[in-house]
């Protein structure tokens, strides 16, 4: 029996902390019937050993650092090493993010600041920032970091922020983010109780908002967030392996 290529491979999640999970992603993905499956590191999971049983590799945030020396994040970067010799596309947030600009060969440092709240973001020049990030020249983009990359050679500064230089990069099919669209009402909520004794004791910073600040306008600011990572998800679920045959893909693309 031939293999059906209407059927799409699952998308690989992995999740690092049970408070960062796929949110939004995981929503939009159900939304139009795409497969994916989560891989826990929080519950103990393993990542995926091989890129190629996946049409697409995501990685989200994490309070760890790339450099802390845990097995799990080693067994990611083979993971994404694997991905990109196997043009697996690769979308990374924040962690993930800086986790595939380390993959790439560039530097992942501390900050000058940490970066906590809603803050815009202004969108480069590039023809790729435009196709990943669509006509925008300012995007309200919600942050969470201490670290940033460098961007790595051969790949594109895509949005740039007053407090973080280097917010976005491209690499072909592979995006990474240091800031978050996955993010939900719920979620926002969530992180400001778990890190609630946290934000009272960074130094006052125009660069990290207290909670009070984080969830003024909550509603309004998430859908628009929404609306940036409808486009973006669009943009890069077009680069998977075999999605443009799916039939998920073509009921996407007809209503999207």
């Amino acid at each position: 029996m031939e293999p059906d290529s209407t059927r799409l491979k699952p998308i690989a999640i992995c999740q690092h902390d049970a408070s960062q999970g796929p949110a939004y992603l995981q929503q939009y993905l159900e939304r139009w019937q795409l497969p994916y499956r989560i891989f826990a590191m929080d519950q103990g999971e393993a990542p995926p050993q091989r890129s190629s049983d996946y049409s697409g590799i995501v990685v989200l945030g994490s309070n760890a650092s790339v450099h802390d020396r845990l097995g799990w994040i080693r067994q990611e970067e083979q993971l994404l090493s694997d991905a990109l010799q196997q043009k697996i596309p690769i979308l990374g947030t924040c962690f993930g993010g800086q986790l595939l600009a380390k993959v790439l060969g560039a530097k992942v440092r501390p900050n000058a600041v940490p970066q906590i709240g809603w803050d815009p973001v202004r969108v480069t020049a590039y023809q790729e920032a435009r196709h990943w990030l669509g006509q925008q020249q300012e995007l309200l983009m919600f942050h969470w970091h201490f670290d940033t990359f460098q961007i790595p050679a051969g790949c594109k500064r895509l949005l740039y922020g007053r407090f973080c230089l280097n917010k976005a990069f491209s690499y072909g099919p592979n995006l990474a983010l240091q800031s978050h669209l996955e993010v939900t009402a719920d979620s926002v909520r969530a992180w400001c109780r778990q890190d609630s004794a946290m934000l009272q004791r960074l130094p006052q910073l125009a660069s990290v908002q207290s909670e009070q600040q984080i969830l003024a306008q909550l509603p309004a600011r998430v859908a628009l967030l929404h609306r940036h990572a409808n486009y973006t998800y669009q943009r890069w679920l077009a680069g998977l392996p075999g999605i443009q045959r799916s039939w998920q893909w073509q009921q996407h693309s007809f209503l999207a």
